[in-house]
């Protein structure tokens, strides 16, 4: 996110640019989100050191699935702008970390998750990886240059204070341009950037092969591909190769192209000779639309071979992280009434509103309908994850313990806005900045806009075993769910032989997955037959019980989009209103003086079948879950009570944490989907 500390206090003590050099940075700026490439993309594909697979105690494939959790976006030192933020944490560090080991956090203390993840992939930023660190570290050739020298030994010491935090803002702001500026007055050829970003990569790819044990951890090589529009929308991606073995020599990044459209033509290219890969969109909440425009990038109608390309390199989308949930909207779905989760306002980067259609994935099927009726092309067939985003190497999903996402900059609740700001800063950011300083209960509050992100989130997939073929091939078909930060497990599937099926089955699951499809798949239609839709959730043990299962509708009437969430599954023994299809309050709730919780309320698992009330026979539609747990402390909350403050009266002291189903479509035979 772009921090915006103009602290006037502090300007004298950090080195301002001149005039020259700032219209300078403005020029290599519109010219880096005007033009399609500044450094000609690579189509090189080099070879990596094959990873020796041990059998020894490695568990047996379960043809049924297993359930693994993991995260698929993570930043390290490689980012430049985690490395601004005062992350040196390595992607070796990262790899520990999800391993259960503790790593320390940019401002010094150590951060360790209560359970390993099963699978983790450091994704920095391709553009300018590796960059930062070579300006920083004064023994490498590439800090001689005159613009590396602002950057030498950044990271030398992180205190956090109002100093350390404008000198840190003023390099996320011109480190790119920077590089862009001495692009343009030929400083430096394209080959000195190139060299550098491959000597990164190796380094990404390496940590990647060191850690991966095939059975037990699974590790991924990839990066982030960070694209804006020319008025700042963001459409970024994160591309995960299936393995290292043949990989690009380096990372095509918004130096090679500012249209996603290039990057997919880029991993057509890399597929042909072999490297497998698959790009997975985020933060569409804050694209202002334009993540799923009605458009390819230059304006012209989606035809089919820009369905198929699109979905062939992007068949997943990230429903939610720290920056916000990207589901669904209240504007959007205002029938529903847990639609209202983790909203970030902005666009991201800014603090400009976005606009809502077309920003979320909801929203995005809705339209990916609207598109197969009047074309046959449906570009927006995507299943879900979810991820952290995290800038220090460390994922922070847990309410309990939030430490922020970008290192010094939100590291303490004070500087997250979750607690009153003291005298010194209180005071002398809102003579500075006032629009960063905002009067809450009568009390002044920090606004860096930190208060709307999420301890958030973690993809699940079902595999039959802990390897990078099994979960890449679980992710390629879609049969993935995202959760908010907690270890929810939900199973989803849909059949038109399952309405007889025993819940107590202990073949239940070979059964539905023999006699119908799993979540990201299509149900063809079959004449007049109704499908019935298998779900079974169960609550991580080490969170909050379950309160229910809904499965959410989308569907066209009359060419209008239509939707509708049903209740399908209640803990406590309660049953589903047939009229209002919800269920009644279990009764759960927290005690906001010390964040405790109901005993003995909500359910350990959620198991139903359920056959739409509704159903009309060829009408298409996308069905997909979302479980809810009983509602516990938002992190913000948490960090007042430890305070001793009252929580904020403006934001939700609690939240119901959840999980998301890729969704099964229903297609009538004529409908391409």
């Amino acid at each position: 996110m772009m921090i915006r500390l103009t602290l006037l206090m502090v300007v004298a003590l950090t080195a301002a640019c001149s005039d020259k050099q700032a219209e300078k940075r403005a020029e290599a700026q519109h010219y880096f989100r005007n033009t399609n490439t500044v450094i000609p993309p690579s189509d090189k594909v080099i070879s990596f050191p094959k990873v020796v697979e041990s059998k020894d105690n490695r568990p047996a494939a379960n043809p049924d699935r297993n359930a693994y959790f993991g995260d698929l976006h993570v930043h390290t030192t490689l980012s430049f702008d985690a490395s601004a933020f005062g992350t040196t944490a390595t992607p070796a560090d990262a790899y520990r970390y999800a391993q259960g080991e503790p790593i320390v956090h940019p401002s010094g203390f150590e951060v360790q998750l209560v359970q390993p993840l099963d699978f983790y992939a450091v994704t920095d930023h391709a553009v300018m990886l590796g960059m930062i660190n070579q300006a920083s570290d004064t023994s490498t050739a590439f800090s001689q240059y005159e613009l590396a020298k602002p950057y030498h030994n950044i990271n030398a010491s992180v205190d956090g204070g109002l100093l350390d935090l404008a000198k840190r803002n003023k390099i996320f702001n011109n480190f790119t341009s920077d590089i862009v500026v001495n692009l343009l007055d030929g400083t430096f050829d394209n080959e000195v950037i190139n060299s550098t970003l491959r000597s990164a990569w190796k380094q990404t790819v390496a940590a990647a092969d060191a850690a991966y044990t095939p059975g037990f951890f699974t590790t991924f090589a990839g990066y982030e591909y960070t694209s804006f529009t020319a008025q700042r929308e963001t459409l970024h991606r994160n591309v995960i190769f299936r393995g290292t073995e043949r990989l690009p020599a380096q990372p095509f990044s918004r130096l090679n192209s500012i249209n996603p459209e290039g990057l997919w033509d880029w991993m057509d290219t890399m597929r042909a000779q072999g490297v497998e890969s698959l790009s997975i969109p985020h933060n569409s909440n804050g694209s202002n639309g334009q993540m799923f425009k009605l458009t390819d990038w230059d304006g012209n109608p989606i035809d089919q071979a820009y369905a198929e390309q699109r979905l062939r390199n992007e068949p997943l989308v990230e429903i939610t992280q720290v920056k916000g949930t990207s589901d669904t909207h209240p504007l959007l779905s205002k029938n529903d009434e847990w639609a209202d989760f983790e909203i970030f306002p902005w666009r991201t980067a800014t603090r400009i509103p976005g606009e809502p259609r077309g920003s979320y994935v909801r929203n995005a099927w809705q339209r990916g309908l609207s598109l197969a009726e009047t074309n046959g092309a449906n570009p927006f067939q995507h299943g879900v994850v979810a991820a952290s985003d995290t800038h220090t190497a460390a994922a922070s999903i847990y309410e309990d313990n939030y430490f922020g996402k970008i290192g010094a900059f939100d590291s303490t609740p004070e500087k997250r806005g979750s607690v009153p700001a003291s005298f010194l800063y209180g005071t002398l950011i809102k003579i500075a900045a006032s629009e960063m300083v905002e009067k809450v209960d009568g009390k002044n509050y920090l606004h860096f806009g930190y208060k709307y992100w999420g301890a958030s989130g973690i993809t699940g997939v079902w595999a039959e075993e802990n390897t990078r073929e099994a979960i890449y091939g679980a992710l390629r078909r879609k049969e993935t769910f995202g959760t908010s930060g907690t270890r929810i497990k939900v199973r989803f599937f849909a059949g038109y032989d399952l309405a007889n099926a025993s819940l107590d089955n202990p073949e239940l699951i070979k059964q539905a997955y023999e006699q119908g499809v799993a979540m990201g798949s299509t149900l063809q239609a079959d004449e007049n037959r109704q499908p019935t839709f298998l779900t079974w959730a169960m609550a991580d043990p080490n969170t909050a019980q379950l309160q229910r299962v809904q499965i959410i509708k989308g569907w066209l009437e009359n060419g209008e989009h239509q939707e509708q969430v049903y209740d399908v599954a209640c803990s406590d023994g309660l049953s589903v209103d047939p009229k209002t299809h919800r269920c009644p309050d279990n009764g759960a709730t927290v005690n906001l003086e010390d964040c405790s919780r109901s005993a003995n309320v909500g359910a350990a698992q959620l198991k139903t079948l359920w056959q739409d009330p509704n159903f009309k026979p060829g009408q298409q539609a996308f069905y997909y879950v979302r479980v809810l747990e009983n509602p516990v402390c938002r992190w913000s909350t948490w960090d007042a009570i430890r305070a001793g403050q009252p929580p904020r009266s403006d934001l939700a002291a609690t939240i119901q944490e959840r999980a998301w189903s890729s969704p099964i479509w229903y297609s009538a035979p004529s409908t391409q989907l």
